[in-house]
Parts: structure tokens; sequence; C-alpha cells
């Protein structure tokens, strides 16, 4: 019985006359306070967006079939763990300022958040 009760709910409840299509690109400073933010970990590097926003969500996905981790320089900011081939989450400083980090696993790894 619930299963009929919530498909005509999401149906109704799914007015995309508002909402941008998912086809459409949306503005950067509208993803930065909507959607996470996206760094991707692939051939032992980083791929980082130019700037987050203060307490924005940041998503780490791991493309590589290793474990990395995502450290602050200055250990407290930010640790983050990311198993191999999967993501994690974790939410940016709300100071603005640059961020260097690195992969406590791998020393070649570093990168620079930037909060802004």
């Amino acid at each position: 019985m619930s299963a009929p009760a919530q498909t005509p709910a999401a149906s109704s409840a799914a007015p995309d006359t508002s909402a941008p299509s998912s086809d459409e690109a949306t503005p950067s400073a509208s993803a930065d306070a909507a959607e996470p933010a996206m760094i991707t970990i692939k051939n032992f590097a980083y791929d980082v967006p130019a700037t987050v926003a203060p307490g924005a969500t940041i998503m780490v996905t791991d493309a590589d079939g290793t474990s990395h981790t995502i450290t602050a320089d200055d250990g407290k900011a930010f640790d983050l763990p990311v198993p191999g081939g999967g993501s994690a989450t974790f939410t940016a400083p709300m100071k603005p300022g640059s961020y260097p980090f690195h992969c406590t696993y791998h020393a070649n790894m570093h990168g620079v958040l930037v909060v802004k």
C-alpha cells in the first residue's frame, strides 16, 4: 500500500516548471550555494574547483582503485579519508583563504582549496 501512495505523491510533488531542467547549466554562484562542490581524485592527482564558498559541502570522488586522503596541511581545517573507488564529503572552512592539502598515503599528492 505504501508504494502506490508514494508514486502519486512523487508525481504530484515534481512541478518542474519553476526548476531549471537538468540539461541546463546552472551559474557557478548558484551551484556553490545549492550543489556540493566536487573534487575528483584520478591518477594520483586532485582535480579541484577554482574556488568554493565558505561552509560549502564538498564531495570528494576517488576514481583510483586505492584509498587516499584530503588532509589540510595544518591538520585542523579538514582531514578526510576517501576509499578507493568511493566518495566522501566534508564541509569547507568558514574562513576565506587558501588551504593547502595533501594525501597522507601518497607524499606526491598536493592541492590547494581556495575558500572565497
